[in-house]
């Protein structure tokens, strides 16, 4: 009968090794598929083009953070060497 498949299960030696995968819509919608990597979750990449402005510029920068800063070196020329004589060893 050719409806037995969609019955019970898949009785094909060719679709053997497909894992099942949960699909996440980009509007948060699920759907559970069969996949040939064995993976729990496969997420739609987000049409940046349908999003507000504002929305779009925080997830670039959330993407693409800004470069870290060089930090200030201390300079030991301004450090009074009385106030650290008490932690000397004699």
């Amino acid at each position: 009968n050719s409806n037995r498949v969609a019955i019970s299960h898949l009785h094909r030696q060719q679709y053997g090794r497909l894992y099942p995968v949960l699909l996440v819509h980009t509007d948060g919608s699920t759907i559970r598929l069969r996949y040939k990597e064995p993976k729990r979750i496969v997420m739609l990449p987000l049409d940046s083009n349908t999003l507000p402005d504002a929305e779009r510029k925080a997830r670039l920068r959330k993407q693409f953070p800004a470069k870290p800063r060089a930090k200030i070196e201390e300079t030991f020329q301004d450090i009074d060497l009385d106030t650290y004589k008490q932690f000397w060893k004699k």
